[in-house]
């Protein structure tokens, strides 16, 4: 019996040793924790613990330059580095250290987005334009339903935001807004840096949108899922004119049978949106192009794509409720939206041609996301 209290009592001095090692790493040896980043008034603060490093810099987002730019951090006490910098206006940012050369991540920073393969740390200012980005009170709910596409030949992946309420009320019925997503993002894209899940959540929350459904399918026809599923993807090549088009099929002839069978969505064309970004935003003409009777609600942003005058009659005569296009003024696609915004006006189509500043980044698409949503369904 005596041996069994003392396997006992060393097995929890061990515990007690591994958990003190865990805050040790948090707290990094009993000494102050490190905040980083922290807002302070009109500054925010990046910190980050680097004992052996030579040259520390930030690199963010909003820094003129994002692609090469970097601030230097000074080390301080205990080898903690830092850098002060003036608060940027509210949005969502991201950014990342150079410890001698090296990218590294802000390991004290919960809030991190995936781009692609990549994960990034954020930094939310808050102010008028982020207030919809932040958590709700009342919360949808985010799934990964799968289904087959006979088209593309296999399973495939969805993400898909059900509102609040979805699940306690199974009579109701709801509209759906087919969401897609640019070239090097996934099925997750939506949700990771555009927020999507929150927007909605607030604006259904405080009456600025209608409850809907929201489904966020895999853009990349030769995957089944996003590349951190691992699973292995098909040889696609979309520069043969046989492949032209087969993922805005599978998702008009496919996607959306599968959402109204298996979701209870409204199977109506006023029922419907879609909108895409970049090669989404492409994806969201092409699929109006060919199908021009299936959405009443087409929002092209920042899009890759056009249309010719006898397919935007088609629309029209379609009886689309609403074409909102939107682009940034510095966007390297503006040229396009000014050429598609002049036809559709040539063309007597109603539509809304929304301008931004800024370029083809995730904070004109949150926003694009936080004013059409408003519009829809109504």
């Amino acid at each position: 019996m005596k041996k069994i209290f003392i396997l006992l009592a060393s097995c929890l001095l061990t515990l007690s040793a591994l958990q003190a090692q865990e805050l040790t790493n948090f707290a990094f040896g009993g000494q102050k924790p490190i905040i980083s980043p922290e807002i302070v008034q009109d500054s925010v603060i990046f910190r980050l613990k680097a004992d052996y490093a030579t040259v520390v810099k930030l690199s963010g987002s909003w820094l003129p330059n994002p692609w090469t730019g970097t601030l230097d951090m000074q080390r301080g006490e205990n080898n903690v580095w830092s850098v002060k910098v003036p608060l940027p206006s509210p949005e969502i940012y991201t950014y990342y250290f150079l410890v001698d050369g090296v990218a590294v991540n802000d390991p004290q920073n919960v809030l991190v987005q995936r781009d692609g393969t990549r994960y990034l740390p954020m930094l939310l200012v808050p102010g008028e334009r982020t207030e919809n980005y932040g958590e709700a009170n009342l919360h949808g709910t985010v799934s990964h339903p799968w289904y087959h596409s006979n088209i593309l030949g296999m399973d495939r992946r969805l993400t898909v935001y059900t509102p609040y309420g979805y699940e306690n009320n199974p009579k109701k019925k709801y509209p759906v807004l087919y969401l897609l997503h640019g070239a090097g993002g996934d099925e997750e894209a939506w949700i990771s840096m555009g927020r999507t899940a929150q927007i909605l959540d607030n604006l259904i929350e405080k009456g600025l949108a209608e409850p809907m459904i929201v489904v966020m399918p895999n853009g990349n026809p030769g995957q089944a899922a996003a590349r951190t599923l691992n699973i292995p993807e098909k040889p696609y090549d979309w520069r043969d004119p046989a492949n032209r088009d087969l993922y805005v099929k599978s998702l008009c002839t496919e996607i959306v049978p599968f959402i109204e069978k298996n979701f209870r969505a409204i199977p109506k064309p006023a029922s419907r949106a879609i909108a895409g970004l970049s090669m989404g935003g492409g994806h969201t003409i092409s699929a109006s192009i060919l199908y021009p009777e299936l959405f009443d609600y087409i929002c092209p942003l920042s899009a890759a794509g056009s249309a010719t005058p006898e397919q935007i009659a088609a629309l029209k005569k379609a009886g689309v409720k609403l074409y909102f296009l939107a682009c940034g003024n510095t966007d390297f696609l503006f040229q396009g939206a000014e050429e598609m915004h002049t036809k559709l006006t040539e063309q007597g189509l109603d539509h809304v041609y929304y301008v931004s500043d800024g370029g083809h980044v995730w904070a004109n698409w949150r926003l694009y996301l936080n004013t059409f949503a408003q519009l829809l369904f109504k």
